[in-house]
């Protein structure tokens, strides 16, 4: 479904700010995948969903999503086929708009403002009430009058309103109270099991990696070390992927974020 062949992208090149972000890493993602990736600051996480996403055009290899290769597709096209979440409840979507304009944005309205039906405000509502934060009844509210939470709720709806062939979820519990990540990732299951999405989500939190999803991969230094799934991944503990991290990467795991998050 995705397909990741030796990628890898420097930054700065020839200046003494170089740093190579991402390492000849290879990936496959088969359709309906949900994998949660784990690693350090600095493992090239992020930089690998700005690849994938098109934030970033990589120096070497090849990206290609669902059969189409994508390497050099820009950001705007490939969001059409490809959903996000960010950290900050900020990003994905628009403050001063209304709940029910960044709905008919996400939906892909060509003269959105001026067409929306009176059956595309049912839709939005029906897609806004599982939420259970009552945005249902307030779709003429301003987004950026929303806490972080219910602005983070809303734009994983507007990522998948017309479902994508890949959802990237980059840490986007983080930033959240622990009530309101816990109702948010609860949200982010249901939807990839009802869409039956294919999904990668960074996660910090090390037991939430094992819990979410039917495979997880850990980074480090731009690259893969270890990637796990099916009755292995189903017998390890915490302990157990730092264990793992040690004997990969030679060093053991020092990444306070992580480690007291679990």
């Amino acid at each position: 479904m995705l397909k990741i062949e030796n990628i890898s992208l420097t930054f700065n090149k020839g200046t003494i700010n170089e740093k190579t972000a991402v390492k000849d890493l290879s990936l496959h993602v088969k359709k309906g995948d949900f994998i949660t990736i784990i690693g350090a600051n600095g493992a090239g996480k992020s930089t690998l969903f700005n690849v994938i996403g098109g934030t970033f055009i990589s120096d070497e290899g090849r990206i290609v999503l669902d059969g189409e290769d994508i390497t050099l597709t820009p950001e705007h096209k490939r969001a059409r086929s490809i959903g996000r979440l960010f950290q900050d409840p900020m990003k994905g979507s628009a403050p001063g708009m209304t709940i029910e304009e960044n709905l008919a944005l996400a939906a892909g309205h060509g003269g959105w403002l001026s067409s929306i039906s009176k059956k595309d405000k049912e839709r939005f509502k029906e897609c806004l009430r599982p939420l259970d934060m009552g945005l249902e009844d307030r779709m003429q509210q301003p987004v950026g009058l929303l806490s972080g939470g219910q602005r983070q709720a809303l734009t994983l709806m507007m990522a998948t309103i017309n479902p994508p062939k890949l959802l990237l979820l980059d840490e986007h519990t983080a930033a959240l109270d622990p009530a309101t990540a816990e109702k948010v990732l609860e949200l982010t299951k249901k939807i990839v099991e009802e869409h039956k999405l294919t999904c990668m989500m960074i996660t910090h939190n090390m037991q939430s990696a094992l819990e979410l999803g039917n495979r997880t991969i850990m980074m480090n230094q731009g690259n893969i070390i270890y990637d796990t799934e099916g009755e292995e991944r189903a017998g390890l503990t915490v302990n157990d992927l730092l264990d793992k991290f040690k004997e990969a990467a030679g060093k053991a795991l020092d990444n306070d974020r992580m480690l007291l998050g679990n």
